[in-house]
């Protein structure tokens, strides 16, 4: 029997409208909804080949237990049994922190994930939580807090009545308009207002698809984006050009600002940029005057050392020159549910890295320090860990340290659909469930979207019977280690309970699921024409609903500092650029002479989807690609094998010429040599490309963010 689900895409925040067609329990055909009135527009293969990954031959479909070099299938009752066992015993021996968790990017695109994973880790009360936020996004998070009082206040894009785009490390021609926003559509709408006469500018060490089609690209020297934007406040406030009321106004600590710039030299800010003194001095009149503007900052920006400062002066241009709450600016859109206050109301207690004396950021600590804390004796040394939807080993920097430091582990949990490079020391693999497989309601990314937005995701097929959803893994983990969930005491009976009455009654409905709270949310949202939305209404709009037009004036409102201003200086950022305008102007070692960069594929997500054969059959990922200038002096022509090391790795792959990068940077794909192991099977791991970021030395990090040297390292390219 063949049958039609209307769902959404839950591979990155754009949550594309899709249509899954469905014979006897199988995806047959993934195509975009046409139907639904706002996401369906950036559809790309990724949604399109979902049912492969649902189907991956190498599918991990009950748990499994290792034994000496092989796996063996169990039962859920023995594998949550064994792991409550032993992890108490861990905790008893040690404290709570000698159990830790790392989750990546396929947990925060689900409803339940996220929350119940944060209910199991305080029932245990281990501090030892690590994200794939200090990859590529706690950048945006510090600055967030520090400037707007919360870490989930990201303003969006008014593309639609922008006439002056500053796109610094992003091409969202390929990449789409998505981060911790979403513009639906917005790379095709930027267009369309460049075509009426807006002018986009590209800041980019690449010559991207985005710059390709810009009016202006700035190649800035990777990582020294912060010189330019530094320079830009400076024309801009030095010749007048700030908005004076929302300085005055809605700003504070623009004096602050004043004196960081009085101290700083155009010509050396030029320099370290590597941009004409002129050009620099242009792009920021002219930001400054246009009707309206907006700067955008992404991944390219935050994966650095100096990160954060650049975040950060992108963030200050868009207030000082009056672009918040703005037609054609940035603007906070408070979608069905205040996810500010709702984040505000879990309360994570501060904590320290025991041996760097690092705080968390965004509720966890930096990746680069998960290695010292398996290996390095003392109370709270990691001893158990569970990598939930992750993949650090590729994604994170150094990989070869962690995978030495995962083998020492006592006991190694992986959640995920295959076992991947970082599962390969797992002592249980615990088979997760797809989003086609499971209902989702993402309440709270509802502010990042352009305009009030509500889809219920619905599941398209049934998931194998011995597949489990994550928050049931952790509230039956909870429950057999005798830890109450969320630190609620009678909740995890009161769970057992309707899991009993279900199991009396035949009644499946009776047994607690995330269900519960979706409505729950949708019953106690914000209010639309007076009134709240009824979860009858949600159901009636299987295609997704726009809620209505899109509003200005919340911004204010929405932010959560002491003032409710905006805190255009915060001392640490302050004193951190102040920090780099001492330091030398960059300058290569003499045995590593180019810096390794970064680049975005349509049809890529980070380390997540890159080990899908059908997905990318030609094996991409495999290249460095190197200037023309750069490869003659090293006499390596296009296809030559070549060696790129540095001081922590070496990988081989083929050498691409390119006059896209600027001289003296390579470009390497992140994401690439994940190997998928065969635990049922046995037979040999497969993988695409190799991982480039086996070159990073995990060692220096962003003080601010504590994200790695990913897209700054320096490196040397030889012929093989």
């Amino acid at each position: 029997m063949t049958r039609t689900v209307h769902t959404f895409c839950r591979y990155c925040l754009a949550s594309c409208g899709v249509e899954v067609t469905v014979e006897d329990n199988r995806v047959v055909k993934i195509s975009a909804d046409k139907q639904n009135p706002h996401s369906w527009r950036d559809f790309c293969a990724k949604g399109r080949t979902a049912g492969q990954l649902v189907e991956h031959p190498r599918r991990i479909v009950a748990p499994m237990r290792r034994v000496g070099d092989t796996y063996v299938e169990a039962t859920w009752d023995e594998a949550i049994a064994d792991i409550a066992a032993r992890m108490n015993a861990i905790i008893d021996a040690d404290t709570p922190d000698a159990v830790g968790l790392y989750y990546g990017n396929p947990a925060g695109f689900s409803s339940s994930n996220i929350i119940f994973m944060n209910g199991w880790l305080d029932a245990l009360g281990t501090r030892s939580r690590y994200s794939v936020g200090s990859i590529d996004q706690n950048a945006m998070h510090v600055v967030a807090a520090a400037m707007y009082g919360s870490i989930l206040m990201a303003p969006v894009s008014d593309v639609d009545n922008c006439d002056y785009f500053l796109l610094v490390g992003t091409n969202p021609a390929v990449s789409a308009w998505n981060w911790l926003e979403t513009v639906p559509g917005g790379w095709r709408r930027a267009l369309a207002r460049q075509a009426q006469g807006a002018t986009i500018v590209v800041v980019d060490p690449l010559r991207t698809e985005s710059a390709a089609k810009a009016d202006v690209h700035l190649a800035v020297r990777p990582a020294q984006d912060w010189a330019l934007l530094l320079a830009m406040v400076k024309v801009i406030l030095d010749e007048g050009l700030e908005h004076a009321q929302d300085c005055a106004e809605l700003a504070h600590g623009t004096q602050s600002l004043r004196e960081l710039v009085a101290d700083a030299d155009l010509d050396d800010l030029a320099r370290r940029c590597d941009l004409e003194r002129s050009r620099i001095e242009t792009v920021g009149r002219d930001f400054a005057k246009a009707q309206a503007a907006m700067v955008v900052t992404r991944t390219g920006v935050s994966m650095h050392l100096t990160g954060t400062v650049a975040e950060w002066l992108g963030h200050v241009l868009n207030v000082i020159t009056g672009r918040m709450d703005r037609p054609g600016g940035r603007r906070y859109e408070p979608g069905y549910v205040d996810a500010i206050r709702m984040s505000g109301m879990a309360k994570v207690s501060p904590h320290r890295n025991r041996l760097s004396g690092r705080t968390m950021v965004a509720g966890a600590h930096s990746l680069s320090e998960l290695p010292d804390e398996i290996t390095t004796p003392g109370s709270g040394q990691i001893r158990a860990l569970v990598i939930n939807c992750g993949n650090p080993v590729v994604s994170g920097p150094d990989g070869a340290r962690l995978d030495k430091a995962l083998a020492q582990l006592d006991l190694l949990v992986a959640i995920d659909f295959v076992q991947r490079e970082s599962h390969r020391h797992a002592h249980w693999l615990l088979p997760a469930v797809h989003w086609l497989e499971r209902d989702d309601l993402l309440a709270f990314t509802s502010n990042m979207h352009d305009e009030p937005y509500l889809h219920y995701g619905a599941r398209a097929v049934e998931p194998p019977p011995g597949a489990r959803q994550e928050w049931r893994i952790f509230v039956d983990l909870a429950t057999a280690m005798g830890k109450p969930m969320f630190r609620a005491k009678g909740l995890n009976g009161f769970i057992e309970a309707t899991r009993r009455a279900a199991r009396l009654t035949r009644r499946s409905g009776l047994a607690f699921n995330p269900h519960w709270i979706d409505r729950l949310i949708v019953a106690t949202g914000r209010k639309f024409n007076g009134r709240r939305i009824s979860w009858r209404e949600v159901m009636a709009h299987p295609h997704g609903w726009v809620l209505g037009p899109r509003e200005f004036g919340h911004f204010r409102d929405a932010l959560r500092t002491p003032d409710k201003k905006v805190h255009v200086a915060p001392p640490e950022f302050v004193a951190r650029a102040r920090e780099l305008l001492v330091e030398p102007a960059p300058c290569p070692p003499a045995d590593f002479p180019f810096l390794l960069a970064n680049r975005r594929h349509r049809h890529s997500m980070n380390s997540w989807l890159n080990d899908l054969p059908g997905l990318h059959p030609s094996g991409k990922g495999t290249e460095v690609v190197i200037h023309p200038d750069d490869a003659a002096r090293l006499g390596i022509g296009g296809g030559d094998r070549v060696k790129v090391h540095s001081p922590v790795g070496a990988v081989e792959l083929t050498a691409t010429i390119s006059d896209q990068p600027r001289p003296g940077v390579v470009v390497i794909d992140h994401g690439w040599g994940s190997r998928v192991f065969d635990p049922r099977g046995g037979s040999a791991p497969e993988s695409f490309g190799v991982n480039r970021n086996l070159l990073v030395d995990a060692g220096p990090v962003d003080p601010l963010s504590q994200t790695a040297a990913l897209n700054s390292s320096y490196v040397a390219v030889t012929r093989v």
